[in-house]
């Protein structure tokens, strides 16, 4: 059946670029890629014919020790260490899967949001296993592939509402189905990850600052310093942690030169409030997201991205979840962070459908899931 262009719906994140071919109900296998950030990944997918999941290789290389002496993330040189290794992780990714290219239904790459050199090479790399293999090529958003991981690892099919938390970003989404998306809240300044990261960097702790910031606040006391809780109360369900951040600075400024015991307390009263801020928020989100759950649906909430590894916060949307009905859903830690099974399990998703992308899609480094939500005041250029 010839390719032909598709309508974009107002409510439905297929991109002006997308081909739609006839519908494929059948077993998939998918090579997915990711190279948003600082994580280089290669996976290989299968998706049966009843619309289950399973990994068959899942390789990622981290790039945090090129990193960890400029205490974040330096676009030139993630985009280099891309080009050195996403060859041989592609390979290997094949060989553990046990595959050829010629056995692949279609080959999906992140083509955004992310640091823009860093999309261009996992783009650049998949479109030409594309064109070399003759399989179909699918240009997957990221937060898409967040937002649909818990297909794969839980076989929980939409709607749900779902929490991102990661470096990067921070919204509230309520995912109605695959490819339709509203975005329900979002951070007005800095996302979760990125606020943890900064009060380590503060603090004198290592990088990457979230599990340091958790780490040193085990044996903290969370009231000693009293600090914010930015947004709390609000009816919009959006957050904001700068303010939070400058206390902490505040703070530690105060109590100078800090002891072992100091950075502690501020580590615990930190994670304290941003415990407080993620379960008002989320709460919030739940009750604009109520009428989208029917009587015969369960109602679920769903967490990706790396802050959802925090234990503090997990255990908050715990009892949330508990206390207001809903189902928490939580795919393992190395399915939360950056890796190339959630690529290659929403190209699956797309493809089982029929949506496919052309060679000519070029690199979003800012590619909003729902692109008719209107901005938070005071945000930024969050994705």
């Amino acid at each position: 059946m010839p390719a032909r262009r598709v309508e974009r719906k107002r409510d439905e994140n297929v991109p002006a670029e997308v081909r739609e071919t006839t519908p494929s109900p059948g077993r998939l296998v998918v090579l997915g890629i990711e190279t948003s950030c600082d994580e280089t990944a290669a996976s290989v997918v299968v998706r049966d014919e009843q619309g289950g999941g399973r990994i068959l290789s899942n390789v990622v290389r981290s790039q945090l020790a090129e990193h960890r002496p400029y205490g974040g993330v330096v676009p030139e040189i993630a985009a280099r260490a891309h080009v050195e290794c996403l060859d041989g992780l592609v390979k290997t990714a094949l060989a553990e899967a046990g595959l050829g290219l010629g056995d692949l239904s279609g080959i999906a790459a992140t083509a955004g949001p992310g640091l823009n050199g860093g999309l261009v090479v996992g783009l650049v790399t998949g479109k030409a296993l594309a064109l070399a293999s003759g399989r179909p090529f699918l240009a997957i958003n990221h937060l898409e592939a967040h937002a649909l991981t818990v297909g794969l690892t839980d076989g929980i099919a939409p709607p749900y509402l779902m929490l991102l938390v990661s470096g990067g970003h921070t919204q509230t989404l309520l995912v109605e189905d695959v490819g339709r998306y509203r975005r329900l809240g979002t951070t007005i300044d800095d996302a979760i990850g990125e606020a943890f990261d900064k009060t380590a960097k503060l603090l004198g702790l290592g990088y990457p600052g979230g599990p340091e910031v958790e780490k040193a606040a085990r044996d903290g006391d969370p009231n000693r310093f009293p600090l914010p809780r930015p947004m709390i109360g609000r009816p919009e369900p959006h957050f904001s942690l700068a303010g939070l951040k400058t206390a902490v600075r505040q703070r530690a400024e105060a109590a100078a030169p800090l002891t072992d015991r100091d950075v502690s307390d501020l580590c615990a009263a930190f994670e304290a409030a941003v415990c407080d801020i993620v379960a008002d928020r989320v709460g919030r989100a739940m009750d604009m997201a109520e009428g989208a759950f029917g009587p015969d649906r369960p109602r679920r909430l769903t967490v990706a991205g790396g802050v959802a590894a925090n234990r503090k916060i997990g255990a908050a949307l715990a009892r949330l979840a508990a206390e207001r009905g809903f189902a928490l859903s939580v795919p393992p830690p190395a399915l939360c962070t950056d890796n190339g099974a959630m690529i290659a399990w929403a190209g699956a998703e797309r493809l089982a459908r029929g949506w496919v992308d052309g060679l000519d899609f070029a690199a979003r480094p800012r590619w909003p899931l729902d692109p008719t939500a209107p901005a938070a005041i005071g945000a930024g250029v969050k994705a």
